[in-house]
């Protein structure tokens, strides 16, 4: 193996497709996966690579410095693509601490872990961390966010992101730490814990339950389907040179509840539904606290420097996501339940 890389958060959801991409491309890198397994960690993810010989999966949290210190000095690791973290602002909300604590604190504990294992002669590494629009705060009705865009962060978890940003440059300006930061727009695909909207609204609207949406619906988000943030990271970490922050998105604005009645027709097409019966579940509930209006990425200098673009269109990436949910129904019956999380035990107990 010519490169050992930790990526943390592979069990989640980004993780796990980013997990799997460099497992199958890159079979000279021995890949380590760190995951806590919180609730939206699933090692059902990638049970598909688990068995391969240069994958290793290691639960343990980057909250524990100890730890953490010991698993570089055991596997010296080249590089981190860092993405554990805590990622839903409804939870933030509700509890500021655990997103202080896993996203800056755990944040440092890998900078401080991988500067020590390091030490002077950073030549061949990489810390790589992988962060959000939301950091910029909110978008009026024009404008887009961009690489140089003040940060702004309206909510607990967009402001643990921020400041993990800024630890994340401080390091590279007081100890030359090679880095690169990505902050990208919000995700869709397979694998998505069902909290978050559009995973939630397609079990919802299979199960005829209502389908929460916030205030009028009349936020704004760019959505990029998860293999194409997978594919960027990839490009981002191979080619960028250090200190360099790139935009990730996916030109692609809509409207919450625009996106919604999408989402609704092609699940009417796709369960044999009458087009508009789906709609009739929408109910709006109050607005998210803090709830920013509009975000939008000018992704324009990824495209630019390491030709990278997304690969497919939204009404063909949200058609491609809906057929995965139909199609495994039985990976959301254990989400749903919770079984899902007895599968750590029944893998890896006798490991």
């Amino acid at each position: 193996m010519n490169k050992t890389i930790l990526i943390t958060g592979g069990a989640g959801f980004i993780g796990s497709h980013l997990v799997r991409l460099f497992v199958n491309k890159y079979p000279n890198y021995q890949i380590i996966n760190l995951d806590k397994l919180t609730y939206a960690g699933n090692l059902e993810n990638i049970a598909d690579i688990e068995n391969m010989p240069n994958y290793k999966f290691i639960k343990g949290d980057i909250v524990d410095a100890e730890f953490i210190n010991k698993l570089f000095k055991e596997y010296s690791f080249d590089g981190v693509i860092h993405l554990a973290a805590e990622s839903h602002v409804d939870r933030s909300i509700t509890d500021p601490m655990a997103f202080i604590s896993t996203n800056v604190l755990g944040t440092v504990n890998l900078l401080n872990a991988a500067k020590e294992s390091w030490k002077d002669n950073f030549d061949g590494k990489r810390f790589y961390h992988v962060s959000t629009d939301e950091v910029y705060g909110a978008l009026g009705d024009e404008g887009f966010f961009y690489e140089d865009t003040s940060y702004n962060p309206q909510s607990p978890y967009s402001a643990s992101k921020a400041s993990s940003d800024h630890f994340v440059r401080a390091y590279g300006n007081t100890y030359k730490f090679p880095y690169v930061i990505s902050n990208c727009s919000n995700n869709y695909g397979p694998n998505q814990f069902p909290e978050k909207l559009l995973p939630l609204a397609i079990n919802n609207i299979k199960n005829n339950k209502p389908i929460p949406i916030y205030g009028k619906g009349e936020n704004i988000r760019d959505w990029l389907y998860v293999l194409d943030h997978a594919r960027a990271i990839d490009e981002i970490y191979h080619k960028a040179d250090n200190g360099k922050t790139y935009n990730i998105g996916g030109h692609n604005e809509w409207t919450n509840i625009d996106l919604i009645r999408l989402l609704c027709k092609i699940m009417d097409h796709k369960l044999g539904r009458v087009e508009g019966d789906s709609e009739k579940l929408i109910t709006y509930v109050t607005d998210r606290a803090g709830h920013d209006l509009r975000y939008a990425i000018d992704a324009s200098l990824i495209e630019k420097e390491l030709a990278w673009v997304p690969s497919l269109t939204f009404e063909l990436g949200l058609e491609k996501t809906v057929d995965w949910y139909l199609e495994n129904q039985k990976w959301m019956d254990r989400i749903v339940s919770g079984d899902y999380s007895k599968y750590y035990d029944k893998m890896y107990s006798n490991r």
